[in-house]
């Protein structure tokens, strides 16, 4: 049996997002969904001041295939070339149709291998890993990993302690077979005990407390606080795992939940000055799964020097599921 998989590395070659038409201020939200809220009071509390929207043409698949077009074509390489679509997401409704199929199905070339990654929002840092193990494995060489979500399809819109936060989107990373390691072994898991922080139960007989099954229930001040106390201790886990230490990164590119949690980590982590942080989710909501490829995109679009840089990525979520690892941008 031939060992020589055991010396091949993964990197991610190019990364890019879509993101909805429709965007929306605080103020215009507000006042669409009737919300007992302010644009300062969800400017204090998540920092986000406007988020994106999806139309109804602007589906899972269509948003996704567009960032994984784009994705493949800044790494300079033919959609025909790509051997497996992986696609994260928590918001798609139809189980029984896979949302990495339809993505696929729209690239152009051949049939490829395809499937679905459901860990919330951790979603996007576990199928990157999944991608990493494939392509190590010599399994394939080229995977696209694509987050896509239209949380709008699972929020209550009359609900404020979610409605002003989730918003839509789809980013996507190719990653393929490199020289060198530009992929580490990351720090996952999950937690069940606090399972009941955030679900989105489709059985009316989950029905209590007035909520509606299907839409998003959040016990906000319970997960932050599960974040804080976790997550500061999953992010130094990957950096070790990484070989590094915080001082060799050049961006920290958490999934942007709100700006609150993403400075509280950054401060917890006690990143030094030099590391660019994403504070993406301002403009762009929380997009779950989408979250940290949506963050990269735009970050390596307005710093492009940090091209080649270390970054230091986590995903945290609904389960509770987490996951981190360190990446070389591309």
């Amino acid at each position: 049996m031939s060992v020589e998989w055991e010396s091949r590395h993964a990197a991610v070659t190019g990364v890019a997002g879509y993101r909805p038409v429709n965007s929306l201020s605080n103020s215009e939200l507000i006042s669409s969904r009737d919300l007992d809220s302010s644009d300062d009071w969800v400017r204090r509390r998540t920092g986000i001041i406007s988020r994106r929207l999806a139309g109804s043409a602007e589906t899972l698949e269509v948003m996704g295939a567009h960032a994984a077009l784009e994705a493949a074509r800044r790494a300079g390489v033919d959609t025909g070339d790509v051997d497996c679509v992986l696609v994260a997401s928590m918001s798609h409704r139809d189980p029984e149709h896979s949302v990495a199929r339809a993505v696929a199905d729209r690239l152009p070339g051949r049939p490829r291998a395809a499937f679905d990654v459901n860990a919330a929002c951790a979603g996007f840092c576990a199928a990157l890993e999944m991608a990493r193990c494939l392509i190590a494995g010599g399994t394939f060489d080229r995977v696209l990993v694509v987050g896509a979500e239209r949380m709008s399809d699972i929020v209550d819109p009359g609900d404020r302690s979610t409605s002003p936060i989730f918003a839509d989107g789809a980013g996507a990373a190719l990653v393929t077979v490199a020289a060198e390691p530009g992929i580490a072994a990351p720090a996952w898991g999950s937690d069940g005990s606090g399972a009941d922080l955030l679900t989105c139960r489709a059985d009316p007989a989950d029905e209590k407390d007035g909520w509606e099954p299907g839409f998003l229930r959040m016990q906000g001040p319970e997960l932050y606080r599960w974040v804080m106390g976790h997550v500061p201790e999953v992010a130094g886990a990957a950096v070790r795992r990484a070989g590094i230490t915080v001082a060799d990164l050049g961006a920290f590119i958490p999934h942007q939940a709100n700006d609150r949690m993403v400075r509280g980590l950054a401060t917890a982590l006690r990143l030094p000055d030099t590391v660019a942080v994403s504070h993406d989710v301002a403009h762009t909501g929380n997009t779950s799964a989408a979250s940290i490829p949506l963050a990269m995109t735009a970050l390596l679009d307005e710093s492009p020097h940090l091209s080649g840089e270390l970054a230091l990525l986590i995903g945290f979520g609904a389960g509770l599921s987490y996951a981190a690892q360190v990446v070389r941008l591309p």
